[in-house]
């Protein structure tokens, strides 16, 4: 591997992190899949073609080793700790107790999400990804990342009781509207 490479594949570790944990619901978990994840693309380094999207193919062996083990744990039937979260700094108790709660219910239910819809709500709302890029990086057409995205929202806001208002889209440019 040439240093610009590794160089590409250093800066894209805590995105790439951002995305597992969002994936599997728990720091310890996402920390496992990722390096999971790196074991598999650095032996497999070779099938990288230079000028692709490094982060592309790397997002993608990182849901790949998720969905592996996930479907390895159903038949195992070993259970998720979806509970597992940071320690938040000082402050009022009662304020941190209750984000702590806010926390891992919003946590479960992006975890209850249909796959598709949570990939795509974790690479966009999570890492930040245009949808032009989600769409590259799970290979599917921008419009397909836009609906699921649609849907995850929508979904994630009812089961939170949240009033769910949509988001009006540019469509030239698949991004939401600023408003002003």
């Amino acid at each position: 591997m040439d240093k610009a490479t590794h160089d590409q594949l250093i800066a894209l570790l805590p995105r790439l992190r951002r995305f597992a944990v969002g994936l599997t619901g728990s720091t310890d978990e996402g920390d496992d899949v990722l390096q999971s994840a790196l074991e598999k693309a650095l032996s497999r380094i070779d099938q990288w073609q230079q000028g692709t999207r490094l982060d592309g193919w790397m997002f993608r062996i990182v849901q790949t080793v998720w969905i592996d083990r996930h479907r390895a744990r159903r038949r195992r039937g070993v259970h998720v700790d979806v509970a597992d979260m940071p320690e938040l700094p000082g402050g009022n108790a009662a304020t941190e107790t209750e984000a702590r709660i806010e926390l891992r219910e919003v946590r479960e239910r992006v975890a209850a999400l249909p796959e598709d819809q949570r990939d795509v709500l974790l690479l966009v709302s999570v890492d930040g990804m245009s949808y032009r890029e989600a769409a590259e990086t799970l290979k599917i057409p921008i419009g397909t990342v836009m609906s699921r995205l649609s849907r995850a929202r929508l979904a994630l806001g009812r089961a939170l009781g949240e009033a769910v208002v949509p988001i009006p889209l540019h469509k030239e440019f698949g991004h939401a509207k600023s408003a002003g």
